[in-house]
């Protein structure tokens, strides 16, 4: 699912979370490579790559830092949910205005200027938490702010690679690659500099972050938009009567396409029950009993994990994607178990690294699957309705973590969400809208053809 590397953690983002859906000539979807088509790497895709690791490196340090320095200031577990909440929240409830906006006006523009929001307020946090004067709505309402910002960046990424690479699968593969080293390295970073500074630091680094990747968006160069392509906001007027009508526009086509609304309503399941405790929980859990160090580690695995369903992801090109990615979700039950049950770092770190693989694997058939199915001039709507469905009930499930763990156990939460987290891949391969769905993007001259399937 949609993970926002603009948004929380790790996410299938679910996330955590990539105009054409498979050729820069704006052809709908299953447009292959054409004559001109533009290899993976590139020095703009490089660019790219860059920015989103980067990126992603300061996302995998926030959790650490919120743990950290809310525990630290006297909060307990619903405090740092509620913090994270405040960004999911934002993030997916204005998410679909983005997608309209990023259809209307300049994505890259929009991303820069997401960057320096975001640069802005993790600097505020910073001076907060090296100056000790923490009050958890000021980190709320900081957190609202990055949620803002990431909701009208994150359209913009769903429509960049395509116009980058011809090899969208390639190309989402190795971005994923790259997130999933910066998440290998963000968490143990993370937990270095609470353990020897203090957890101000982890912001002031994550604020920097956002620096770098708006430099990068700042000398990346995209073709220009093919003849034909959806026009610029003046062409099709800016009043709220063209803003709905886009908006409904998006939802139609949204709506219209059985296997995208049907995995995103499975996914408000994973959110509320999987993802949305699974985060605060295992921060909470970790390192009050493990210290920071550990949580770092243990993010860390899940990173290497998310390396390992990067590069099989690259290498592996099923027929049906959609049901090679819910088969590797299977996976990820093992990190909320591990940690439920109260093994030891070690046997943690081990169930975070499976778990990473198969969701890193998913998240590359899933992106994909939006990126050529969908048609250009809608794709960033599409994306927004993706990622406000996928993220939807996630500040739910973090705001009810506290609470349920005060009542339940943390531990039985926990244990919950693993249970939950093997029900959703079941369900997603009974649909035969979803798992029957056949790839779109017919494969290039590097790539071997799958044999027709038997009718």
């Amino acid at each position: 699912m949609t993970e926002t590397s603009s948004q929380p953690s790790s996410q299938p983002s679910p996330q955590d979370s990539v105009a054409g859906a498979g050729s820069e000539a704006g052809a709908g979807p299953g447009a292959g490579p054409g004559p001109g088509a533009r290899p993976v790497w590139s020095r703009d895709f490089a660019l790219f790559f860059v920015a989103r690791a980067v990126a992603r490196l300061g996302d995998t340090m926030l959790p650490v830092a919120l743990a950290a320095g809310l525990l630290q200031h006297g909060y307990g577990a619903g405090a740092v949910g509620l913090a994270m909440a405040s960004t999911a929240a934002a993030f997916a409830g204005l998410v679909v205005f983005g997608g309209v906006i990023a259809d209307r006006f300049s994505t890259r523009k929009l991303m820069i200027g997401a960057d320096l929001v975001r640069l802005g307020t993790q600097s505020l946090a910073a001076v907060l938490f090296y100056s000790g004067h923490v009050v958890l709505w000021e980190i709320c309402v900081i957190g609202l702010a990055n949620g803002v910002a990431g909701a009208v960046f994150q359209p913009g990424v769903a429509s960049t690679v395509p116009r980058l690479a011809a090899d969208i699968q390639g190309a989402n593969g190795a971005i994923r690659i790259a997130e999933s080293a910066a998440q290998l390295a963000g968490p143990a970073v993370a937990g270095v500099l609470v353990g020897f500074a203090s957890p101000g630091g982890v912001f002031a680094a994550h604020a920097a972050t956002y620096a770098v990747s708006a430099l990068c968006l700042l000398l990346l160069r995209l073709p220009p938009l093919p003849p034909g392509s959806r026009p610029a906001a003046a062409a099709h007027g800016s009043g709220w009567g063209t803003f709905r009508a886009d908006l409904v526009e998006g939802w139609r086509e949204f709506r219209s396409r059985a296997w995208l609304w049907g995995v995103i309503a499975v996914w408000c399941l994973y959110m509320i029950a999987v993802w949305g405790p699974t985060v605060p929980l295992v921060a909470t859990e970790v390192v009050q009993q493990h210290g920071p160090r550990a949580y770092g580690l243990i993010n860390s695995a899940l990173g290497a994990g998310t390396v390992v369903g990067g590069f099989l992801a690259l290498r592996l090109r099923p027929r049906r994607m959609l049901r090679a990615g819910a088969v590797a979700l299977f996976a990820f039950c093992c990190f909320p178990a591990a940690v439920g049950a109260g093994l030891g770092v070690e046997a943690m770190a081990a169930g975070a690294a499976v778990a990473g693989a198969g969701q890193a694997f998913w998240g590359v058939m899933w992106a994909t699957s939006v990126q050529t199915q969908v048609p250009s001039d809608v794709l960033n709507r599409i994306h927004a309705y993706d990622v406000a469905g996928s993220l939807a009930m996630m500040p739910v499930g973090q705001a009810l973590a506290g609470p349920a763990a005060s009542a339940l156990g943390a531990g039985h939460v926990l244990l919950v969400s693993a249970a939950t987290s093997v029900v959703v891949p079941v369900v997603l391969l009974a649909v035969p809208a979803i798992s029957g769905l056949v790839r779109a993007d017919p494969p290039g001259p590097h790539i071997r053809r799958a044999r027709p399937a038997k009718q």
